[in-house]
Parts: C-alpha cells; structure tokens; sequence
C-alpha cells in the first residue's frame, strides 16, 4: 500500500477474486489475474502448484483483509496450523508406505530364511533384516504420530481448559513443539518411505508399484511452510533462547517423572526402556544448557547444530510418550486387547534400542561439532 512501512512491517493481506462481484451480489466481470502455468513436480501431483500473474492488463482488484500493514502477522496464524498439518501429512505417508511395504513383505516370497532348515518357502517378512526395516518404518511412524497428536491435545487444553494456568502451560507447549512437530516427522518420513522402497527391492524402482510416489510425495514437506533449517532456527531462538529454556526445562521435568516410572517398573523390559530414555533427556539437557550458554555469544554456531538439535527433541521427546503408552500398555495387557497392548510394548522397546540411541550422536553434532561446519574456506567447497 502506498505509505506503507519498508520491509516485512508494509506488508498487507488481500483476498482477489476470480470474479469481481456487483453491487446486487451477482457475477460481475471477470478480473485480471490468469494462472500463467503449471509446475512440473516431483511429487504430490493431485496438489497443483501454479504460477499466478496479476494485474497484467487492467490491474487486478483486490480487498483488504483486516487492517493494513498486519498481513505477515495474519500469516503466521495460518502457517502455525499449516506446520502442524504437513508434520501430519509426514506421519500419513510414513503409515501409507508402511501398509504397502508391509504387504508386499506378507506375499513375497524370495530366497531361504536364514536358521530354518525346513526348506518350506516362506515370505520375506522372515527375513531379519526386512524385518528390522519393517519394525523401524513402524516405530518411528508410532513416535512421530504420538508427537503429533499430543500436540494437539496441547492445542485443545490451551483453548478450552477451565484452568488459566493450564491454558498458559498448554500454549507455551504447543509453541515449543510445533516446530518439531513440522520438523521432525517429516524429516523422519524421509527414511520411512526409503525404506519402503528398499523391502519392496527391485520392484520398490518399478513405478507402478507405487512405493516410490511415496518417496517422492514425502520430500516437499520437509521443504515447504517453512524448511526444517527454518523450524529449527525458530526452535532453538524463539523457543530456547528468547525464554532461557523455561518451557524445555518444565518439560524435561515431566520426562524424568515418567523415565523414573519405567526404571524402577518391576517387568525388564519397561525397565530398559527407562535406561534408554533417561540416556536421551541427558543429551537433550546437555544440548540445551549448551545453546542457552552459546547462542548470544556465538549464534553461528548455535545455528549450526540448529537441525540435529530439533531432531535431538523429537527423538527425546517421541521416545518419552512411547514410554507412558508401553506403561498403559503393561497395566492393559489381561484385557481383551492384549495382542494390541503387547505390540505397543515391543514398538517402544525397539524405538528405546533402535532410535532413541541415536539422540547421544545428535548431542555431540550440536555441543562439539560446530566448528567443523563452518571450518572449511568458502573456496575450497
């Protein structure tokens, strides 16, 4: 708008009809915009992505939405929600190349398992190894929709809960989260879906079997509503930094109350899970003591290990409610559903051995391995 403020604080956010509207609410003529192309994708193809040209003849006519000068602020609403649904849409197409990789391992059937003498012919889902790929596509598919369906329990108590006190707790989580929530389940979907064209072998290169769409359709969302890069350095800044940990370290709280449940559990393997999760709040605790001690002083480096950080509380944080569904799970077990409960415990128990090991390595990216992403002269890349 004429006068407006340079930068990002001059911009407004208008809605621009296909059609202008007359006075009596009937179809007026037609405004000037037009949909200049079509882009070619890797993927997500049912969802088009155009290229939209305004104003090239008449000047196309726009309206106002809300006050002017606010439209980046009118945005962010919008794009907090959308964070939250493509973190959903990676859980989705994690499940959708779970299901298929899972089905074709029932069916095929391929080579002699290893240790059985029978000579019986058998699928490949008795394979070790496609097995352990099968188990981690499940596990963490399980941890990144547990991550993101406590977020939006968090969402409903910061809106609707009696309790001001638990609507300010609630809200101060879901803004903690949301990032990781956008972040990590998508970057996850990433290995889920490659290891879904891995169980399908060959065939997975084959088209027509579908596994790579899922692949394909799983790399925009680490990319679009904001890259991972972007979640993270809004983790780590406005999430961390801004408020010295305060929300982090109430929430690290209640992981140690659960990982001590699981420790001291009289059943082993809650037992182990505890073990592992109390590994990983360690190298979270360490992580963030060390970006709320560097970040001022040195933000190159802080934003180095921006990314293995927000992946370092995803892996943390999934592993912990993956821990209180094993206990609900163990409590449940001589119920009518026990199949059910015993898979939860052993999807947990291999996120707390498979994944949740791998948070020790993503502290030390973000406490020692700083200098080593900015070492190298711009002219020897």
């Amino acid at each position: 708008l004429p006068d407006a403020p340079p930068g990002v604080k001059g911009i407004s956010l208008f809605v621009v009809p296909k059609f202008l509207v007359n006075d009596d609410g009937s179809l007026g003529a037609r405004n000037d915009l037009v949909c200049a192309s079509i882009e070619h994708k890797m993927g997500i193809h049912a969802s088009a992505t155009a290229v939209m040209a305004f104003g090239e003849k008449d000047g196309a006519i726009g309206y106002l939405v809300g006050e002017a000068n606010r439209g980046l602020e009118y945005m962010f609403t919008m794009m907090n929600h959308a964070r939250l649904n493509v973190g959903l849409e990676g859980v989705a197409i994690s499940e959708r190349a779970y299901q298929q990789a899972l089905a074709y391992a029932q069916e095929r059937v391929q080579g002699r398992i290893i240790g059985d003498k029978s000579g019986d012919k058998k699928p490949i889902l008795h394979h070790p190894d496609v097995r352990r790929m099968l188990m981690d596509m499940k596990a963490r598919t399980e941890g990144t929709r547990a991550l993101a369906y406590y977020v939006a329990g968090c969402m409903d108590r910061a809106k609707a809960h009696p309790d001001e006190a638990v609507r300010k707790q609630n809200q101060s989580r879901l803004e903690l989260l949301t990032p990781v929530v956008k972040g990590w389940c998508t970057e996850l979907a990433q290995g889920v879906t490659w290891n879904g064209i891995q169980v399908h072998g060959g065939m997975g290169f084959i088209e027509e079997t579908g596994a790579c769409q899922h692949m394909r359709d799983a790399r925009i969302t680490t990319i679009y509503e904001g890259t991972t890069a972007i979640q993270a350095n809004d983790l780590i800044g406005r999430k961390i930094a801004r408020e010295g940990g305060q929300t982090m370290q109430a929430l690290i709280g209640e992981l140690k109350a659960t990982q001590a449940t699981l420790a001291g559990h009289a059943d082993g393997g809650l037992q182990k899970i505890g073990q592992s999760l109390a590994r990983g709040i360690a190298a979270l605790e360490d992580a963030t003591a060390w970006l709320l001690a560097n970040y001022d002083a040195r933000p190159q480096q802080a934003a180095a290990g921006a990314v293995p950080y927000l992946k370092l509380a995803g892996h943390v944080v999934g592993g912990w409610l993956l821990g209180r569904l094993a206990l609900v799970a163990h409590e449940r077990m001589g119920g009518s559903d026990a199949e059910f409960h015993g898979a939860r415990l052993v999807v947990a128990r291999y996120f707390a051995e498979h994944v949740l090991p791998e948070a020790q390595a993503l502290r030390d990216a973000v406490v020692d391995g700083a200098e080593s992403v900015l070492a190298l002269p711009e002219g020897l890349f």
